[in-house]
């Protein structure tokens, strides 16, 4: 695509000339999967924005509001970080395949892979097994790639055939094989050993600090040894998530993991996929442990949405995938950041 200096505004028609091509792509691939939804008998739902609560995961960040009242009060309000718990309602409801095409919001996100407002699509399967939300994932790349004609996706310097079968590896033999750490060694069945994975991830090289708890140093390994290593040649699955990582996840039957999953393609992460948690005390009781850990660090909570819990009692087993629709369009256009592949990206106020 012709060079544009980052300076030029997205409405700059030498700017726009540049980027037309990747957005009717992207046109073309959203037009494609809804097809793919459809042909499998999955009902399209729009999920409201706006939100009491906007998740309630440690890392996120949401943008708040407030509603006005008739009487001058104020009521907060978020933009969800995701459409997880509307969706789970709908299910609840009574709905059995649904998909969304869901603008989300995150705060403190900026950058190649990372826009304040993004596209999600995700999707829900009531009493299905977790392992057919891998098979949707694999078809999807796939379908995104036949629309643009793409054989190999690439992104700095990592390349991957989208048609290739997938490697499935867990987080376990992840660590074991690209950081060599034994991961399970430092999991006992709803506790994690701090020390003994600092321990074992300074022997290998990783800085720790000393404030680092478990999750820290966890993700600090994933992204300097593992990540690198994923989706490269081929799609991978990292399977298996520890539990303690996994709020929304039902457990496996190790009681230490979760079924978790996330699709990695040249080294980025494109999906993130859950058998659902559907017990309400004990997801009250993980959305709590989390929100405690976002006051720690960050010094703000959000609510939870007692809705949501109620919801939960009367939602059938499900498994559901939230996948980075921007993502997907770079890797099958070769842009190089989500900016490109967005038809009205908000200003960068660094440049």
């Amino acid at each position: 695509m012709p060079r544009v200096p980052p300076s030029s505004p997205f409405w700059a028609p030498e700017s726009h000339a540049g980027r037309r091509p990747i957005l009717l792509a992207r046109g073309r691939i959203v037009a494609g999967l809804r097809a793919w939804f459809a042909a499998r008998d999955f009902v399209e739902v729009e999920t409201a924005n706006l939100r009491i609560s906007p998740g309630n995961e440690t890392h996120l960040h949401a943008f708040a509001t407030s509603m006005v009242a008739a009487d001058g009060s104020l009521a907060p309000y978020y933009l969800r970080t995701s459409p997880e718990f509307a969706c789970k309602k709908l299910l609840a409801a009574g709905e059995r395949r649904i998909v969304e095409f869901a603008r989300s919001f995150r705060n403190r996100e900026r950058g190649a892979l990372h826009h304040p407002e993004f596209t999600l699509l995700e999707w829900y399967r009531a009493n299905d097994p977790y392992d057919v939300l891998i098979e949707d994932c694999i078809a999807i790349v796939r379908e995104a790639a036949q629309t643009t004609h793409t054989r190999q996706f690439s992104f700095r310097g990592r390349s991957a055939d989208p048609f290739a079968e997938a490697e499935r590896l867990t987080v376990a033999d992840a660590f074991a094989r690209f950081a060599n750490i034994d991961i399970l060694a430092t999991l006992a069945p709803g506790a994690a050993d701090r020390d003994r994975f600092a321990r074992a991830a300074q022997d290998v090289g990783v800085r720790i600090a000393a404030d680092d708890r478990w999750a820290d140093i966890f993700s600090r390994v994933l992204v300097e040894r593992i990540e690198p290593n994923l989706g490269i040649g081929r799609a991978t699955v990292l399977d298996q998530y520890p539990a303690v990582l996994s709020a929304l996840a039902r457990r496996a039957c190790d009681p230490r993991l979760a079924e978790r999953f996330e699709l990695y393609l040249c080294g980025i992460e494109i999906a993130n996929a859950f058998g659902e948690l559907t017990d309400p005390a004990e997801q009250r009781r993980q959305l709590e442990q989390e929100m405690a850990e976002k006051q720690r660090r960050y010094g703000e909570r959000y609510p939870i949405d007692e809705d949501f819990l109620a919801a939960l009692a009367h939602m059938p087993p499900a498994c559901g995938v939230a996948l980075g629709l921007d993502r997907l369009v770079m890797l099958a256009t070769g842009a190089s950041r989500i900016d490109q592949v967005l038809w009205t990206p908000l200003d960068d106020p660094s440049q």
